[in-house]
């Protein structure tokens, strides 16, 4: 006679991370609907609520680094910490937004001192974007933060699970990027 033991670990944190109602991490798709369309409707369902977490995460790490910058504009000081100079154009390519917006940004970061313009050497007429070192130091605080959290967040996972959400995500960065 098999005695049930109960949810595994991975099972355990599937259920607890159900927040909002999915259901079961692979249930049965919707009635008239092809079985395929169940995952990607999961998919879109935890991205939802993925993404409505990070946003209000960024705000609250925009204003920890300045109460007057926008939570969007925290990527830039992401980017640019990652990648060093660029310009704006690069930024604004990266980020898939307009010319106007990222030089609205850039504006914003440049009065606030997180981030400075300095000349292209390989263009003068083209001028290169850095941040500043009071910027790199309010970011590096609040990142070093937000990394704790993470840690605690997720002490329980195995490394394994971590750098496999890391490459699936960055795989899906990948995808939407092009």
């Amino acid at each position: 006679m098999a005695v049930a033991l109960g949810p595994t670990r991975a099972g355990k944190r599937a259920m607890a991370a159900d927040v909002h109602g999915s259901g079961t991490e692979n249930g049965p798709a919707p009635a008239g609907e092809p079985a395929a369309t169940s995952e990607f409707l999961d998919l879109e369902r935890e991205l939802a609520v993925f993404l409505r977490r990070a946003r209000a995460n960024s705000g609250e790490m925009a204003r920890e680094v300045h109460p007057d910058l926008e939570p969007s504009a925290y990527g830039l000081l992401v980017r640019l910490e990652d990648v060093g100079a660029q310009r704006a154009t690069e930024l604004s390519a990266y980020f898939g937004v307009g010319k106007a917006t990222m030089s609205r940004q850039l504006r914003t970061l440049q009065e606030i001192g997180l981030i400075a313009r300095e000349p292209d050497p390989a263009d003068g007429r083209a001028s290169l974007v850095r941040i500043t070192d009071e910027g790199l130091a309010r970011f590096r605080r609040v990142r070093d933060a937000r990394r704790g959290r993470y840690v605690q967040k997720l002490a329980d996972w195995d490394r394994g699970e971590i750098a496999e959400l890391a490459r699936l995500l960055h795989q899906l960065n990948s995808r939407f990027a092009s």
